[in-house]
């Protein structure tokens, strides 16, 4: 190895060591004087009942476990957007758990939160798989309601969801084991069963100082909506639990004797490690996003045994696809390549030049065809991005790489296999959009410590920003001086490069997670698993082109 290699891997084992960092505090959720607060009420933590509710040893994936960072900092936060959402398995059947945690400002609803609470559902819908709602919430968050209650992302859209759910035939269980209030209220009964823990879990409209102020009647919270008059009285709930650990026993069991569930078919075999070591992808991955390495030395390193069936090598070398497995999955790859080799003595003229990373228009004509042919054998996609944009400039636009690049867009739009996007470096412009970013449905979107979502670069935007800034001041009779524009400059590029980082981007769950890359053959392969619940049902069909 050499010694670029070493730096490498130094730079990027730092970035997973500040990942789990974060996610080490994010953890603890409210803090350890709220884990303690919590257990003195009998109750078990939002991550504690999901890991007794799980299967243990089994596999599980964490979705937006960095919503709501550095968000909401007027308001103490709200770690991990206030809620703990998984992907696991109870009793060997892969389920979905979201669970509200109580120590964070009770377990209300900030404008994160609801959004988690909507992607949380929207994995459940693409891949018809259950879902498990642990109930532990004051509602929505007061000081900030107006971005959390009235528009069509808001509050509301789970109760919405919750009846698309239930005609769509995929299992909601809740479990109350907190307070449920006002319009959070609706949850539980809108699922197909509720449970209820004894003195603990409550449910009303309104509690018992509304009700007193409204209506004048003096009543206790207990009376008003716990587990005797929910189970005895109204009948709202199901069942009554005697603690947190009887209600998750009871869904376990419930969950035990679901049936079967109708397959889409996608094509796997008995798993093989990768030949080459995973590993070396921290040597791999550049310290400095503008240096180019080899996107098949990564591929090589998540699939198995190493092994890919590459779709027209020679032809758009600037994207690769190629048929591989992913934990006996098969997959189809559409990877950007950073690294163009030139040929020995050849003499190019800047005009003909390739840029790693860059979408031109063989390129995006390639991934085209090859993202049909996977729709046509129903096969999953695998997008593996660090894409600088299209290629600009006379020769491409004469070429019409608007309309070829539009072509790319329109097959990963109409794509009906599932798709999976991993961002490994750059995710710039409409390179991010052709390669499948938040906007075009992937089941699961990640991303790598060394990732960077934006428009353009840091370096790129604060020179565009710079120009204009300087242009504005010195209308206004302002001189530049060297040291002035530097410092400017350098203003300029650490307020866009905050907004770059891959934290930025998961805080506001424009990604699924920041996963450490030894962790990308789980996440696609549960991810695939979860898809193969939900059978496809329509043709694939790109619609009119402009041929």
């Amino acid at each position: 190895m050499d010694i670029n290699f070493n730096k490498n891997e130094d730079h990027n084992k730092l970035l997973i060591s500040e990942l789990n960092r974060k996610l080490a505090k994010i953890k603890l959720g409210g803090g350890t004087k709220g884990i303690e607060k919590q257990h003195a009420k009998g109750k078990m933590t939002a991550r504690e009942r999901i890991d007794y509710l799980l299967d243990r040893n089994a596999k599980n994936i964490e979705i937006a476990s960095l919503a709501g960072e550095d968000m909401y900092p007027e308001h103490g936060g709200c770690p991990s957007g206030g809620v703990v959402v998984k992907i696991g398995y109870i009793k060997g059947k892969q389920c979905i758990v979201v669970a509200n945690d109580a120590t964070v400002k009770a377990g209300a609803w900030f404008p994160i939160t609801g959004k988690k609470n909507l992607r949380a559902q929207e994995i459940a819908i693409d891949n018809k798989l259950p879902i498990i709602y642990l109930v532990d919430s004051a509602g929505v968050y007061l000081p900030i309601q107006d971005e959390i209650f009235p528009d069509k992302e808001h509050f509301g859209r789970i109760f919405r969801n919750n009846a698309i759910m239930s005609s769509l035939g995929i299992t909601q269980i809740a479990a109350v084991m907190g307070s449920c209030v006002a319009g959070g209220a609706y949850l539980p009964i809108m699922s197909d069963e509720a449970l209820i823990v004894d003195k603990t879990g409550s449910i009303f409209l309104a509690g018992s100082y509304l009700v007193k102020a409204a209506i004048g009647e003096t009543i206790d919270n207990e009376t008003l909506g716990g587990a005797t008059t929910h189970c005895e009285i109204s009948g709202v709930t199901d069942y009554k639990a005697k603690d947190d650990k009887d209600a998750l026993d009871t869904i376990k069991n419930l969950i035990d004797k679901i049936g079967d569930y109708d397959k889409a078919g996608f094509n796997r075999i008995v798993s093989v490690k990768p030949k080459d070591n995973p590993e070396e992808i921290y040597g791999i991955i550049p310290k400095s996003r503008a240096d180019q390495y080899d996107m098949y030395e990564i591929i090589k390193r998540l699939v198995d045994n190493s092994e890919y069936d590459e779709y027209k090598a020679g032809y758009g070398q600037t994207i690769i696809t190629a048929y591989a497995r992913i934990d006996g999955w098969a997959v189809g790859i559409v990877a950007n390549q950073r690294q163009i080799v030139k040929t020995k003595g050849a003499k190019t003229k800047p005009s003909e030049m390739q840029f790693g990373g860059v979408i031109y228009n063989d390129s995006a004509d390639k991934a085209t065809r090859f993202i049909a042919n996977c729709n046509q054998k129903k096969i999953p996609l695998l997008f593996l991005q660090d894409v600088t944009g299209f290629m600009v400039g006379s020769k491409s636009e004469h070429s019409g790489i608007i309309k070829d690049g539009a072509k790319m867009v329109n097959a990963v739009s109409n794509s009906v296999v599932p798709k999976f996007t991993v961002i490994i470096g750059n995710s710039y412009g409409a390179g991010n959009y052709a390669m499948c970013g938040k906007a075009y449905d992937p089941r699961l979107i990640v991303s790598w410590p060394s990732a960077e979502l934006a428009v353009m670069s840091g370096n790129s935007a604060a020179k565009v920003l710079l120009q204009i800034e300087k242009a504005s001041l010195e209308k206004q009779g302002e001189k530049f001086t060297k040291e002035k524009e530097e410092a400017l400059y350098n203003k300029i590029k650490a307020r866009y490069d905050n907004q770059v980082s891959p934290y930025y981007a998961a805080a506001r769950i424009w990604t699924d997670a920041i996963i450490d890359p030894l962790d990308t053959r789980k996440w696609i392969s549960m991810g695939i698993e979860a898809a193969n619940h939900a059978p496809i049902s329509k043709p694939f069909n790109l619609g009119i082109l402009q041929v």
